[in-house]
């Protein structure tokens, strides 16, 4: 930008997204709420995470019909409309089609609204970079101000942290998404950009979401003894998050399109929807199975919860490979606390007294790190939708720490 008018057009232009892209995540909060009651008759909250009080035959049905119309919603969008573009390629230059970015941010919401196996905080974050880049062409045009091309990406950066931001109440995560994950660059012009925009996001977000964790967990503070957790979880889920990483991978180079969409989505959702008969945890964006996971209390149900947690790895990857769109954020956390508690139930035999629910927080934080090799945001995104506490500091930042260093070495390997 012209240096006369940089730091005002830049702090007005980052209040500005941020309102807005906290509005775009209203929206999107509004219509999931609408999609649950209307094909899964149920109001999800921390509290129901998953249509469980509903018919198994309802559960089916909601996502085989959810599967046919999503296919032909990416049918659509992959043959007869502009496709649409990542938002790193946005970041780089390329244009993010505006009718079709919108069509697959709502596509992915009503799927994951149905029961479809996929995370849902992609959306949020491609509407806000197509709000940033909308904002950029709009000041592209007055004349006495001039958006250089690193602001440019930084604001749709930060506007894709913000979408996330504004939907589970999470700014610091939102940041680091941004800065860790698609700029790759921590200086303090662009945390501070990020920053700002992701915490006016949340409180916009915020006014009908309200200020309440994402997973309800335990309110006692970590120990030492949860160090012994660590020692165990973290190479697990290190191993565990670097072949999630692969197949999520896998999945989007070998992503169905055209006509194969119409009938490969159905029929993992039909898939799906089977195993939502028995076990609706499966269902949506892996909250309800990492709920199931943190708070469980009996070990009886540690084989229920191992074939959902495998259940979740399988269906994850072939929904991606089947033509749908969403993220991997929530399942990779749903999968890391099922891993978590299992082992944690295993370690209380030789050192009684450790909770539970510790176990599952690391596994979720450490498995995240893996898959998204990004450190920094799995361990505040863990804290900021769990309400943590300072105490858990130490043992889940030295949970992502051996668990990115373990996956590491395998995804160094070909």
């Amino acid at each position: 930008m012209l240096n006369r008018h940089s730091n005002v057009t830049l702090i007005v232009s980052t209040i500005i997204l941020g309102g807005l892209v906290g509005a775009g995540a209203i929206v999107i909060g509004e219509f999931l709420d609408l999609i649950e009651a209307l094909f899964l008759g149920f109001n999800e909250s921390a509290l129901q995470p998953t249509a469980i009080l509903v018919t198994p035959i309802q559960r089916l049905l909601s996502l085989t019909l959810g599967g046919i119309i999503a296919a032909i919603s990416w049918w659509a969008l992959s043959t007869k409309m502009q496709p649409t573009v990542t938002i790193s390629a946005a970041i780089k230059g390329e244009h993010l089609p505006w009718w079709s970015t919108i069509l697959d941010v709502f596509t992915q919401i009503f799927y994951v609204g149905t029961g479809g196996s996929v995370g849902r905080e992609l959306a949020p974050r491609q509407l806000g970079a197509l709000i940033a880049q909308t904002l950029v062409q709009l000041l592209d045009k007055v004349r006495k101000v001039k958006v250089s091309d690193e602001d440019r990406q930084l604001f749709i950066a930060a506007a894709a942290g913000a979408g996330f931001a504004g939907i589970y109440i999470a700014p610091i995560t939102g940041m680091l998404f941004s800065v860790e994950i698609l700029l790759n660059k921590v200086t303090k012009r662009t945390v501070t950009v990020s920053l700002i925009m992701s915490t006016t996001a949340m409180v916009v977000g915020a006014i009908t979401h309200g200020f309440h964790p994402y997973y309800l967990v335990g309110g006692s503070d970590f120990s030492s003894s949860s160090l012994w957790l660590v020692v165990v979880i973290a190479p697990i889920c290190g191993v565990v998050g670097a072949y999630f990483r692969r197949l999520f991978k896998q999945a989007g180079v070998k992503k169905a399109t055209g006509t194969a969409v119409l009938w490969q989505l159905p029929l993992v959702s039909l898939l799906v929807g089977g195993i939502a008969m028995v076990f609706p945890q499966i269902m949506g964006n892996g909250r309800a199975l990492a709920a199931l996971a943190l708070q469980l209390h009996t070990s009886k149900m540690i084989v229920i919860l191992l074939l959902g947690g495998l259940a979740k790895a399988l269906v994850t990857p072939l929904t991606l490979k089947a033509g749908a769109a969403g993220g991997t954020l929530t399942p990779s956390i749903s999968l890391g606390a099922v891993i978590g508690v299992i082992v944690g139930f295993v370690v209380n035999l030789f050192f009684p007294g450790i909770a539970i629910w510790q176990a599952g927080v690391i596994g979720a934080s450490a498995l995240l790190a893996t898959s998204q090799q990004a450190p920094l945001m799995a361990l505040f995104m863990l804290f900021e939708i769990c309400h943590l506490n300072y105490s858990a500091f130490l043992p889940l930042g030295v949970a992502v720490a051996v668990s990115v260093m373990v996956g590491n070495v395998i995804l160094k390997q070909k």
